[in-house]
């Protein structure tokens, strides 16, 4: 997978796993990594699906209509990818706190819904319920960021709420941040989230 991987100044630190939006690129993010944490290591990856030539995880039928076939698909090429990255890069595989929006944090999602361990932490701007129907691991110690809008038209309040209930009853504890700039990610969220980040992983 496109990606670029930048070694961080402090090895212990959370290696940031970077998932843009549609239509992003692997660059899309890197500037919330240096907000959150700037010692950390940070792998960044492009989607590997095309929707009208943007960059997606995987693939849709209609809007906020996921293909699930293919969602299950691209999740375990990404978590494979993820398992080659750690040994090509030599970071810690069981260290790594994704960063995603929209439809990189849909399928961050979907990796804690389907690989139990495969991330640490995860904070997820504006993300749906990936796949229903499914039992999900235990999520126990892993902490969850959500950042929504209030009025979202792409991801409605309820949708978020009903996310989060998901994971809370897998066991994560997570942190829910509400906006009112609908599917937009604003520097406010982004300073929740910096807060959030510093203090569930710098004050261990």
């Amino acid at each position: 997978m496109k990606h670029i991987f930048k070694q961080g100044t402090d090895p212990a630190a959370p290696v940031l796993l970077l998932l843009h939006g549609t239509g992003g690129t692997e660059r899309d993010l890197l500037p919330l990594a240096d907000r959150l944490s700037p010692a950390s290591s940070v792998l960044s990856v492009r989607g590997n699906v095309l929707e009208n030539g943007m960059p997606r995880y995987f693939r849709r039928l209609a809007e906020g209509v996921f293909d699930l076939e293919d969602l299950v698909f691209r999740t375990k090429e990404l978590n494979d990818f993820l398992d080659s990255a750690a040994e090509q890069y030599g970071f810690d595989r069981s260290n790594l706190v994704a960063i995603g929006y929209s439809n990189g944090a849909n399928i961050a999602g979907s990796l804690l819904f389907h690989y139990q361990g495969t991330l640490r932490g995860a904070i997820l701007h504006h993300p749906m319920v990936p796949i229903r129907d499914v039992a999900l691991p235990d999520l126990t110690d892993v902490p969850c960021f959500i950042g929504a809008g209030s009025n979202d038209p792409l991801c409605t309040p309820q949708e978020t709420e009903e996310l989060n209930q998901m994971l809370q009853g897998a066991g994560a504890s997570v942190t829910l941040h509400w906006e009112q700039f609908g599917h937009q990610l604003t520097s406010s969220e982004v300073a929740a989230a910096a807060a959030w980040y510093t203090s569930t992983f710098k004050n261990e």
